[in-house]
């Protein structure tokens, strides 16, 4: 965890407030394309094939100021969705960055929006809600879900407000000004209910509006690409494109991802 956003805050340690970050070990506030995708261990599996970063704000227990620890974070690089065929998809550029949802935002996303968290049982089975959940049952896992747009405008890495150049789809497809589809990546940090009466006051560090309102309305996620390119090419075209689901570790061509730091 640190104060650091390399993508809003190039440059500019301990401007941010906190963030809980995962995949590259060597994140910082002074991360650049070429540092992503050249240095750093990685905590994904398949080790440094992926030095990719994923950062979403920390989790606040309130009553001291103790951020939540998370138990791991699950990463869908999914194919076509909402009418993007799959045989479009394209492998992810180099240096792409991107931010999904709003630290600004005070009020619920509608339904469908970029983030929302689902409260899971020992049955992986839960209801949805917009906010943190208060009334999951100690044993259970709190999933902070967040979800990328796939649709990207073919010539910027980044925008100055690091959203513009990507686009979710629209009307049954990408739209014409972002005409690239990528692999749609879902961002899912779990954490672990040990007791259910701290739910209530638990809050992320991004939610600086009224505290009466429910916590979790500013859900957010950063990603910076860190991915060999070979692997990623090799993923598209095996498991995106045909499409098939290869699951957490397969790259569809008879290899696979090994253990973290392999």
């Amino acid at each position: 965890m640190a104060f650091d956003d390399p993508i809003v805050y190039p440059g500019k340690p301990g401007a941010s407030h906190l963030h809980a970050f995962f995949g590259n070990t060597g994140t910082n506030a002074s991360s650049t394309v070429v540092s992503m995708a050249t240095t750093g261990n990685s905590t994904c599996r398949g080790g440094t094939i992926n030095r990719s970063g994923y950062w979403v704000p920390a989790i606040i227990d309130t009553r001291d100021g103790t951020p939540v620890r998370p138990d791991q974070v699950i990463v869908y690089y999914k194919t076509g969705y909402n009418g993007v065929k799959p045989a479009d998809i394209r492998s992810v550029p180099q240096g792409l960055r991107m931010i999904a949802g709003d630290s600004r935002n005070s009020a619920p996303y509608q339904w469908g929006g970029p983030a929302h968290f689902t409260c899971l049982d020992a049955s992986g089975t839960g209801p949805q809600t917009q906010n943190i959940p208060v009334t999951c049952a100690t044993g259970s896992w709190i999933w902070a879900s967040v979800m990328f747009p796939q649709c990207w405008d073919g010539i910027n890495l980044d925008s100055p407000d690091h959203k513009s150049h990507m686009s979710y789809p629209v009307a049954g497809g990408c739209p014409s000004t972002h005409p690239v589809a990528v692999p749609e990546i879902t961002v899912n940090v779990t954490y672990p209910v040990t007791d259910m009466s701290a739910l209530g006051r638990w809050r992320m560090a991004s939610d600086t509006y009224d505290p009466s309102i429910p916590a979790g309305y500013s859900s957010h996620a950063d990603w910076f690409n860190g991915w060999k390119p070979e692997i990623m090419e090799t993923f598209v075209r095996n498991c995106e494109q045909p499409p098939k689901n290869c699951g957490a570790h397969l790259l569809g061509n008879g290899q696979k991802m090994l253990g973290v730091g392999v």
